[in-house]
């Protein structure tokens, strides 16, 4: 406001001054000819209309009448007119000037209204794409309070929703306002009548001004969904059109509502989530418990019976034994990934070598490396700092997945080293590779591409257990496949690096 101030008194002094030359240019002329003088005084008055507000018209006309009376209308440094046309010329000019500033005043005030409407149209348009770019219904009535405060340059905005027994209030703003929650139920129980219209305002009923607990005045405009109004829109600062006002109330409300079918669309997708879950993984389960006690029952009947020699009993056996493996391998499974969706798996970082890490995992697999060669090639000089348990876990997946789609005597790769950044491991298989539209899929979970569904058998968990694991230290794990054929897994795992060789029972 004071800025406009002095450029309203600057554009005065600037339309005063030009009547000054204009006054002197003429006298030094000696030109007496009114007309041409009255002309062109009314030229600067029409300038000074057009480039600043009324009033500043309105005195240079005032005072250019003035000087054309007392300069150049007989008798001459007179304010006395002599001859009744020129009463009639002055006159004449001073309404001119007046209508005229007038007129041009309307113009520049149509024209500044025009643009006030453009800004808003432009800010409630900036306001929606704020709302559409929107996914996430955490903290989003805050994100959209902000954005009003933003968009529209306001001190305070508060989008107010009725709870139960208490407001819920989301401010945003320069200012902190306190509102009342007696005038917010006042506010809200009267727009819940009959809906009223002004076609004058462009606006609904219900428009209200409250005040803060330091007395500042804020406007309270209901949130409405048609004809129910859902909460308020508080705002202060600068003065706002009534119409525009409801308007940035509708496309705050419509924000409203979208966070609710947000929260709703995200609860659906958990359910639909959690029912794929158990679908999966009791048909997961149902499989892979009947072919290992399929296995174990006939096994063991066939144990029970005295016509097996002694090589063929410890053959069964080992069946038997082979068989309990797999199921409390699964059983493993299933806890891990129970508690990789708890996020109850934690990292105890420790001082090993590679080698260590690879021999654990080897170790956890040996029945599914049974009829596959495993050649390994690892460092001994340098130690990283890792969770030992967990990394060799999930290294004992991806071992494990390599051999179940590897064919019978070939060979698995294990590549292990301390790198600059960490654990860096890679297993290489010789196997038929991965599908292009498996790739992006392979690491959730019970996901199982289509020829993994073909040439063998499983619940699809490794993978998803693998990632899960790894995740819990910072790590990652990704798949490929090799220009020579198979697949390719590699782990990286984020860690210090010791230099110097490391010795059993070494601190961290």
């Amino acid at each position: 406001m004071r800025r406009q101030s002095w450029a309203t008194v600057r554009d005065l002094v600037l339309a005063l001054g030009a009547i000054a030359l204009v006054t002197a240019g003429f006298g030094r002329l000696e030109l007496t000819n009114p007309t041409i003088v009255a002309l062109t005084y009314l030229l600067v008055v029409l300038l000074a209309a057009a480039l600043s507000v009324l009033w500043v018209a309105i005195v240079s006309s005032v005072v250019a009448v003035l000087l054309l009376n007392y300069f150049f209308m007989p008798p001459v440094r007179t304010f006395t007119i002599a001859d009744p046309e020129n009463w009639v010329a002055l006159l004449v000019l001073l309404v001119v000037s007046l209508v005229a500033s007038n007129l041009s005043s309307s113009v520049r005030a149509r024209a500044r209204e025009a643009i006030a409407r453009r800004d808003e149209l432009s800010r409630l348009f900036d306001l929606s794409r704020d709302i559409l770019l929107t996914t996430e219904s955490e903290n989003a009535h805050l994100y959209l309070a902000r954005s009003i405060a933003r968009r529209f340059e306001l001190d305070y905005v508060a989008i107010c929703l009725p709870g139960r027994g208490e407001w819920r209030v989301h401010e945003a703003g320069a200012r902190s306002l306190v509102l009342a929650q007696s005038d917010l139920d006042t506010v809200l129980g009267a727009a819940q009548g009959t809906l009223e219209f002004d076609a004058r305002e462009r606006v609904y009923g219900g428009h209200r001004v409250a005040r803060s607990t330091d007395g500042t005045e804020v406007g309270l405009i209901p949130l409405r969904l048609g004809g129910r109004a859902i909460g308020l829109l508080a705002s202060a600062g600068r003065s706002i059109e009534p119409g525009t006002l409801d308007a940035l109330a509708g496309v705050a409300a419509i924000a409203v509502e979208r966070v609710q079918f947000l929260e709703e669309r995200k609860t659906a997708e958990l359910d639909r989530q959690s029912n794929e879950l158990k679908s999966a993984l009791l048909a997961s389960l149902g499989h892979d418990l009947r072919t290992p006690l399929t296995a174990i029952r006939l096994a063991a009947s066939n144990l029970q019976g005295g016509w097996l020699s002694e090589e063929e009993r410890r053959a069964q056996s080992d069946l038997v034994l082979t068989e309990v493996e797999r199921l409390s391998r699964l059983f493993q499974n299933i806890l891990d990934m129970a508690r990789i969706e708890t996020n109850a798996v934690t990292a105890e970082r420790e001082w090993v070598v590679p080698a260590e890490i690879v021999d654990a995992a080897a170790t956890q697999v040996q029945h599914a490396l049974r009829g596959h060669r495993l050649e390994v090639s690892v460092e001994h000089d340098r130690a990283v700092q890792v969770d030992p348990r967990v990394t060799s876990s999930a290294l004992a997946h991806l071992i494990e997945n390599a051999a179940q789609y590897s064919p019978q005597g070939s060979t698995i790769r294990v590549d292990a080293a301390a790198t600059s950044e960490g654990l860096s491991i890679m297993v290489r298989d010789q196997g038929p590779g991965i599908a292009e539209a498996d790739i992006p899929h392979l690491f959730e979970r019970f996901y199982r591409g289509r020829e993994a569904r073909r040439h063998s058998a499983g619940a699809g968990m490794g993978l998803a257990i693998t990632r899960g694991l790894l995740a819990a230290e910072g790590g990652r794990v990704w798949a490929e496949n090799r220009p020579e054929g198979g697949a390719q897994f590699s782990i990286a795992v984020p860690g210090t690096v010791r230099q110097e060789a490391f010795q059993p029972g070494d601190g961290p």
